[in-house]
């Protein structure tokens, strides 16, 4: 069985194209359906039935897993089945009948305002590492781009004359302005940071270490933990969580729904639309507050 999922997660490497971290998300997936079904002495493929996935959903189900977890296994298992069916590894596809639970939506978490310029104003000093610190989270937040886009971004994929930074990923890329205030940051740190970072090295990374390479995706999410918590923000504050509130704020200040939706690379416009319907409840407990004949 193993075999059949290393074949698969090569797959997903050399013809897909895929993100380590998509990779090691499938691995870990089916690392774990693999542990289920040897517990229950199954060991090839050809042994694994509708029933026994069925109740390796069950067993996670049990076990407290919440929906957004068990969806994921499910859509991973799928996606082995469908590869090993499309090749010849397994006769036919078992894991079409396996249901998603029902995920219930969350409105996504925003920052205030005011939670945002205290967030943005904790890097202050003139250290190469602050002044970078500061660059970082202004773009972010002016640009409402992933993570991974920020610290992926290269020098050329910045244009500081017309203010706008290029997005790519495998499949499409997108041209999305930040303001002077991100501008002022950004300028600052590519003349009096960005070299002494580097070092006597060489990098076509726009943002890099202390290092002088690429920042990862968990020294960033340090970054923003160590600059909440300096800020005496208790919220639980993530990258992601800088999107979501460039995202709200455009929308609460007017922006239409389908430059959002561009600007946050969005493929279908109805994700996008969780920000407005956030924006009309803010107004309904503002109107439930404040007018007189409420």
């Amino acid at each position: 069985m193993q075999k059949e999922i290393d074949s698969f997660i090569s797959y997903l490497h050399n013809v897909k194209k895929t993100s380590g971290n998509t990779e090691l998300s499938y691995q870990r997936d089916l690392k774990k359906l693999r542990i289920f079904l040897e517990e229950h002495g199954i060991k090839s493929v050809s042994d694994i039935t509708e029933a026994t996935l069925s109740d390796y959903v069950k067993s996670m189900s049990d076990s407290g897993f919440k929906p957004a977890t068990i969806s994921r296994n499910i859509a991973s298992v799928k996606a082995w089945y469908h590869y090993m069916v499309s090749n010849g590894l397994a006769d036919k596809d078992i894991s079409y009948s396996l249901k998603a639970p029902k995920i219930e939506k969350k409105a996504p978490d925003i920052m205030t305002l005011a939670q945002v310029n205290s967030l943005l104003e904790q890097p202050s000093g003139d250290s190469p590492k602050e002044i970078r610190d500061k660059a970082m989270l202004e773009l972010l937040y002016a640009t409402g781009i992933r993570v991974s886009e920020l610290i992926g971004l290269k020098m050329t994929d910045l244009n500081m004359q017309s203010g706008m930074i290029t997005c790519r990923d495998l499949h499409k890329e997108r041209v999305v302005p930040f303001g002077t205030t991100a501008k002022s940051a950004i300028n600052r740190y590519l003349n009096d940071s960005r070299d002494k970072l580097i070092g006597e090295g060489k990098a076509d990374t726009l943002f890099v270490n202390c290092s002088g390479v690429e920042m990862s995706r968990q020294g960033f999410w340090k970054l923003i933990k160590y600059y909440t918590k300096k800020a005496g923000i208790e919220a639980d504050i993530t990258p992601h969580t800088l999107r979501h509130s460039f995202a709200a704020h455009l929308v609460e200040n007017g922006a239409d729904l389908k430059s959002v939706q561009e600007m946050l690379g969005h493929s279908d416009i109805s994700t996008t639309q969780i920000y407005v319907n956030m924006n009309h409840n803010h107004l309904r407990d503002v109107y439930a507050k404040s007018h007189p004949r409420r």
